[in-house]
Order: structure tokens, then sequence, then C-alpha cells
């Protein structure tokens, strides 16, 4: 009965520590898209902040990590290796109490976050000079696709020195309201407006980048919350294995 009942764990175990592999890589393909992508708020982000460069690159150590642990897992659940099992166990446990000390400091701090990215948004804007960066690229992008203008509205790009040094009646391209505005028009960089009132959207785009982090911070925080189950159940099965290996089978295994 008790052979029997170490077999069962050993292959939860493993099971266990498949998934835990794969939610590893899942983490470390999220630091992947937030360091590569060019097409999104974060892009916007990435020029103007180090400390999302830096949580990328954590993402995908923590990711790689996740999974090297996975495999260490499925290697001593499978042979059953008792120094294997408690290695586990102690990174498993690092890792949780890791992730929830992040976790509250993100939650404690999110005030001073949103004042941050309102802070690098604004300085974006201020030093926009149609030159298609990547930065650039992105904000355009956003404004286009979300069909909205500066951050709380047009009047935010009333700083952009490239306009007030202007000699022209100058707005953002990417602002443009289709419905407003006559003759053709770019995509990016800046348009030249007839009448001092511009043809462009009315709305900021705080409020849809904001729902879209909203969004993203949520499959996050769901994607971490599957991990730390993972884990717990991972220590669980570690700690009972571990437990119920036979000694002659650690002595065998110890030989080689």
């Amino acid at each position: 009965m008790g052979e029997g009942c170490t077999r069962v764990t050993k292959y939860f175990l493993f099971i266990f520590n498949l998934i835990f592999f794969l939610f590893g890589a899942v983490i470390m393909g999220f630091g992947l898209w937030l360091l590569l992508d060019n097409q999104s708020f974060i892009a916007v982000l990435q020029d103007s902040s180090l400390a999302l460069k830096a949580a990328s690159y954590i993402l995908i150590g923590v990711g790689a990590f996740s999974m090297l642990m996975g495999f260490v897992g499925c290697l001593g659940a499978i042979y059953e290796i008792r120094c294997l099992l408690g290695l586990y166990f102690t990174c498993l446990l690092l890792i949780l109490l890791a992730q929830v000390a992040a976790g509250a400091l993100i939650f404690f701090q999110k005030d001073v976050l949103n004042k941050e990215m309102s802070k690098i948004v604004t300085k974006v804007l201020d030093n926009y000079g149609g030159k298609n960066s990547t930065t650039e690229q992105a904000w355009d992008f956003i404004q286009r696709t979300m069909e909205c203008c500066g951050w709380t509205g047009h009047a935010d790009w009333n700083g952009n020195m490239v306009i007030v040094n202007s000699s022209q009646l100058l707005f953002p391209c990417s602002c443009q309201n289709g419905s407003l505005a006559t003759g053709n028009s770019s995509d990016s960089g800046f348009c030249e407006a007839q009448t001092p009132e511009w043809p462009v959207y009315d709305t900021g785009c705080s409020a849809n980048v904001e729902g879209w982090l909203v969004t993203n911070v949520g499959v996050v925080l769901g994607i971490c919350l599957g991990v730390a189950v993972i884990e717990l159940l991972g220590m669980i099965l570690s700690i009972c294995l571990c437990k119920n290996v036979r000694t002659e089978y650690y002595t065998k295994v110890s030989k080689y």
C-alpha cells in the first residue's frame, strides 16, 4: 500500500513539475514580449523607464529559473533522489516568498506607479520630434488605433517643442480625426492644420491605455496565482515523496 502511494505521488509530482515548467516558459515569454514589442504602450514606457526594462529582465530570469526548477523536480520525482527533492522544495519556498513580497510592493506602490507613468507619457509628448523612433512609432500606433489624442486630451501636445517653435499650425498626424480632416494625411509625424482648431480627436488616451494595462495586469496576476498554486502543490508532493522514498532506493542511487 505504501509503495503504491509513493508511486502515485511520484507521478503526480512529475505532472505538476511539467506544468510548472510550462508556466515558467509563459512567464519568460511575457518578459520577452515586454522587452521586444514595438507596437504597444509598453514600447512608449521602455525608452523612458529603466524600471520597466529591469522588470522585463526579472520576468525572463524568473521564467528561466522556473523552467530549471521544473526540470529538477521532474528528475527528482522520477528517480526518487532525495537531495534533488529537498533542493526543489527549498527553491520553491524561496520563489513563493519572493512572489508574495513583489506583489505586496506593487499593490502598495500603485499610486506612485500611476504618477510615474503620467510623467513618462508627458515627457514622450514634449520630446516627440517626428523622427519615427521606436517610442514615437508606438505612440502614433496608440493614438491611431485608439482614436485618441494626448494623455488627457490634445492640449497635452501644447508643450511639444516642434509645435511651439514652428511658424506653421502643426499637429500630430496620428491624432487626426478622419471625419474632420481634409486632403491627404500621414500616419506619423506632424501635419499642417488649415485653421487654429486642430482636426483631431478630443478624447485623451489615458482611459484606454489604463484599461489596456488593467487587462494585462489581470492576465499577469492570474498567471502568477496559477504558478503559486502549482508551487504549493509541488512543495507538498515533494515533501511527501521525500519522506516516503525507501532507504534502499536512496542508497542505490547515491552509488552512481
